[in-house]
């Protein structure tokens, strides 16, 4: 066949393959209609805030926002009839440097009610505050911190703003993509004062070794063959004969 007739059928095998994906996704999960249909409802009421709705590909609702429509839109998706996403089950975020807006928040939220989820994502810088969901939901409490300790997002509004999960006086944000995997300070126990203490980190020069070579065969089947086994098997098949 020509050029174009295999180009015409390679794209109705594609379409094809969309339809059976499609047809597959409406049967295992026969609630993605209604998440997208409520998806855009949200858009249409909220239009001001809500940027982008889609479903992830694990068939769940994903809503993008506006850093301001944080208290309005999680609001709505809390006490809203035909959504009641009562559950705050997680916050976390993902740093990319090469953003002008280098964060960006993810709320997971859970509806008792209806069996579904909903994830609700926005974006904000290292200067700019977001306001804190404490208000709504008071599991914010302990997620906010853990943004603030690993990222350094300031969440306007917290009770309690204090890091969670780092040592009192840490420097710097650990889960930023700028931080050193070495860190800046390191902890020994000093047997002369008693106690912990906090040093600068030293990685002397003599312990930086960068071993490439592995010592192990990757492809043990595609090794060449040494001279003196091919000319003993050479032989064998000669004594069989």
């Amino acid at each position: 066949p020509s050029t174009r007739q295999q180009t015409k059928q390679w794209y109705q095998r594609r379409v094809r393959g969309r339809e059976e994906r499609q047809a597959e996704i409406k049967e295992q999960y026969p609630d993605v209609g209604k998440l997208e249909r409520f998806g855009r409802y949200v858009a249409a009421i909220l239009p001001k805030y809500v940027q982008d709705v889609r479903i992830t590909s694990s068939q769940e609702l994903e809503i993008l926002i506006h850093p301001e429509g944080i208290i309005p839109v999680m609001g709505m998706l809390r006490d809203h009839t035909n959504a009641q996403f009562k559950s705050l089950m997680e916050i976390t975020a993902v740093d990319v440097p090469s953003r002008e807006y280098r964060f960006e928040l993810i709320y997971c939220l859970l509806s008792h009610h209806y069996n579904s989820r909903c994830i609700v994502k926005t974006y904000t810088d290292e200067l700019t505050p977001v306001d804190s969901l404490t208000p709504i939901y008071k599991a914010a409490d302990w997620g906010e911190r853990e943004v603030w300790d690993m990222y350094g997002v300031y969440f306007a509004g917290h009770p309690d703003l204090r890091r969670i999960l780092t040592d009192y006086g840490f420097q710097g944000h650990p889960q930023r993509k700028d931080f050193p995997l070495t860190g800046y300070t390191e902890v020994r126990y000093d047997n002369e004062l008693g106690r912990i203490v906090y040093e600068p980190v030293e990685v002397a020069q003599e312990f930086r070794r960068f071993e490439l070579d592995t010592p192990w065969e990757l492809f043990p089947k595609h090794r060449e063959t040494p001279a003196h086994l091919l000319e003993q098997g050479e032989e064998e098949v000669k004594e069989e004969k």
